[in-house]
């Protein structure tokens, strides 16, 4: 039971250190925001009192004094710089390091610790020795306006058996202020009656701090829903000595009231009853959770289309009532699972800070629509890339200070992250105000490499797409950040790995922008089923602009072209029966699914069109991925399989067929002229 607590403990100093992360590299930005001083402070604050709370002692001194160092911060004493923060940056590790100790992830290793607590103290000379006794434990008083509180504490007869230590609470609390405490034992039972591992005590504490409400709160965050604490302010230094009874309890009296005639904030009537807001759940539950809600799809379809085969009327409505119930649980499911990717922006924003300290460069990250909520699949594997693309925008992208002087721009450079809803999509940007793609760089680099050949036209886009190669570099020599071809490379797997979709546009001197698509979530989409032969496949819906019938009589005009005229635009063409070798007779009248992949237009054609579909996406076996134009497969109502095609990968690969067929061509053609001219 206690390491279940400890282990609910390690999340939520995970998400203080997210916070502390977060909070530390904004002050490096904006080092007089006394708010953020404050916030700093407070999250190492509450990491210190929890740890000791739950026995992590090793991490509580550490904390302590890294905490001793944030308050001299606070009262003006010690000034915020660069090294302060990377030296808080690296307590904040390696607290994450101790932490994983305590999980048993690997052996513990104090050095690194102990050398982090010196450089304090060098950073901050004697001060460091003049703060290190326990802090506020001297004086009531501080920098501000003191305030009394009377805070009730009322612990719940189980809290030993959660590991909590009421006393480490009381310790905490005497570490904010003058601190009068008294013990209240009316609940205490007769000796025969008495469990040793119940709690029978209540406390009232009357506390004087200059750290207000929210410092209290934080002493008591993780006592749970059993237990309860209230806290009232009061304008006066300290209670009178006869407001407290003999037995420690307080007299009726009136609560604290603010200037305005009303209660204080802190009290419990001005404040929502107590009650779970939210729930922290298994990853792996919400997974089973999700996979459930995808058999019940694929179960509810085959009901569907078993009650149309019947034409039964009740069956009928029991089946549309039934899809209305699952696309409801369907839809709760997913949302579920979704999460801002603010969370990763965040850690994005430490690895620009520690590439330009590296790189000896001036770099800002500025983020856009954090709040932006994609399914947690896709963010974890998000990752990866945008950190790739950080990596190449810092280091090829923005230029060192003296050379962005010299080009007349600022010496510090920026790199823009944003994120927004398109549909059911997610569409990321990273946009930098860097030195932009060398396009000269690159076709050379690509013939030197063999990926395209002397003299050979291409496209703006099909150059810029060369740093997707793998093994692609521009780098003149190697280093701890790039150099070694391994990146961008990554960075188009990954989003193909999402089904999406990544493109480029540079202006030499100017910047860079990547953009990324890629769908809200990995476990249910909303498709196209379409049918070839006997075989049926699957379309992102969201690709999909429109579907029109292509005629013998259309084939007939494009002359041997795989052409067609939409309203006169023309618009080229994927036959899917050649493309997967599917035999049969070809229709009179085909269709054509005209889709948008990659800002151009392309359309698919397919013997029928069968209608929208909610695909449940399974994954295709080993030995299938290697399969181009595949991305994954799903089960029909009538158990058949349906295979979901990667339209991105299917139009990727024509351009390279129709390239090498072109080169084909030119080299025939070449041929063809030096032999004319030898028999000349």
């Amino acid at each position: 039971m206690m390491e279940h607590f400890r282990q609910t403990f390690r999340e939520e100093a995970d998400e203080l250190l997210a916070e502390l992360e977060l909070s530390l590299l904004e002050l490096e930005q904006n080092p007089a925001e006394e708010e953020l001083i404050d916030r700093v402070f407070r999250a190492m604050h509450t990491l210190k009192g929890s740890s000791a709370m739950f026995g992590f002692d090793d991490i509580a001194a550490f904390s302590h004094e890294v905490e001793t160092v944030l308050d001299l911060v606070r009262d003006g004493k010690t000034a915020v710089t660069r090294e302060l923060i990377r030296l808080t940056l690296l307590a904040r590790d390696q607290v994450k390091v101790m932490l994983a100790v305590t999980a048993g992830a690997f052996p513990a290793a104090d050095s690194q610790a102990e050398a982090i607590v010196a450089a304090f103290r060098e950073l901050i000379g004697a001060e460091a020795t003049a703060a290190s006794l326990p802090l506020d434990a001297s004086r009531p008083e501080d920098s501000g306006t003191a305030m009394t509180y009377i805070i009730s504490f009322r612990p719940d007869r189980e809290i030993f058996k959660r590991g909590l230590n009421p006393a480490q609470l009381l310790n905490e609390l005497r570490e904010l202020g003058a601190c009068r405490i008294t013990v209240l034992t009316d609940g205490i039972p007769l000796l025969a009656d008495l469990d040793p591992e119940l709690c029978y005590l209540q406390w009232e504490i009357i506390l004087t701090t200059t750290h207000g409400v929210d410092a209290i709160h934080d002493v008591f965050m993780f006592i749970g829903e059993e237990s309860s604490v209230e806290i009232e302010a009061s304008h006066q230094k300290e209670p009178a000595a006869e407001e407290m009874t003999g037995k420690g309890e307080r007299s009726p009296a009136e609560p604290a009231r603010n200037d305005g005639g009303q209660e204080a904030a802190g009290g419990r009537e001005n404040q929502e009853p107590l009650g779970i807001s939210s729930i922290r759940v298994a990853s792996e539950k919400l997974d089973h959770l999700v996979n459930l809600v995808g058999e019940m799809v694929t179960a509810q379809a085959r009901l569907s289309q078993t009650a149309m085969a019947h034409n039964d009327a009740g069956l009928i409505a029991l089946a549309e009532e039934i899809e209305r119930l699952t696309t409801g649980l369907r839809d709760t499911a997913l949302n579920i699972r979704m999460l801002p990717i603010g969370g990763t922006f965040s850690r994005l924003r430490r690895l620009v800070h520690d590439l330009s300290h590296e790189l000896g460069k001036e770099v800002e990250l500025v983020t856009e629509g954090a709040e932006t909520e994609l399914d947690k699949t896709v963010i974890e594997r998000l990752a990866d890339p945008l950190v790739h693309l950080i990596r190449n925008s810092v280091d090829h992208g923005i230029e060192s200070p003296q050379a962005r002087l010299a080009a007349g721009k600022a010496s510090r450079g920026t790199i823009r992250l944003t994120a927004a809803h398109a549909g059911d999509s997610v569409l990321l940007s990273l946009s930098d105000d860097g030195a932009g793609i060398d396009r000269e760089l690159l076709r050379a680099k690509g013939v030197a490499k063999g990926l395209i050949m002397t003299g050979a036209e291409l496209s703006d886009r099909e150059i810029l797409n060369l740093i997707f190669a793998p093994g692609f570099s521009t780098a003149v020599q190697v280093t701890n950040v790039s150099g070694r071809g391994v990146g961008m490379d990554v960075v188009k797997k990954g989003v193909d790995e999402l089904r999406g979709a990544i493109g480029i546009v540079s202006n030499h001197g100017e910047g860079t922008t990547v953009t990324v698509r890629v769908p809200l979530t990995l476990a249910i989409i909303e498709s196209l089923l379409v049918r070839i032969g006997s075989d049926c496949f699957v379309l992102p819906l969201s690709l999909v602009e429109e579907c029109i019938e292509l005629t013998r009589l259309d084939i007939a005009r494009a002359h041997g072209r795989q052409l067609v005229n939409v309203r006169g635009t023309i618009i080229p063409y994927i036959p899917l029966r050649e493309r997967f070798g599917i035999s049969g007779e070809q229709p009179e009248i085909e269709q054509i699914v005209i889709a948008e992949v990659d800002g151009k237009r392309v359309g698919f054609v397919v013997d029928h069109v069968i209608g929208e579909h909610q695909t449940v996406i399974k994954s295709i076996g080993r030995m299938f991925r290697e399969v181009q134009g595949i991305s994954g497969a799903t089960i029909l109502g009538d158990g058949t399989v349906a295979l979901i095609l990667d339209v991105q990968q299917l139009v990727s690969a024509e351009e390279i067929s129709e390239r090498q067929k072109l080169a084909s061509e030119t080299m025939f053609m070449e041929k063809g002229d030096n032999i004319c001219m030898k028999e000349q």
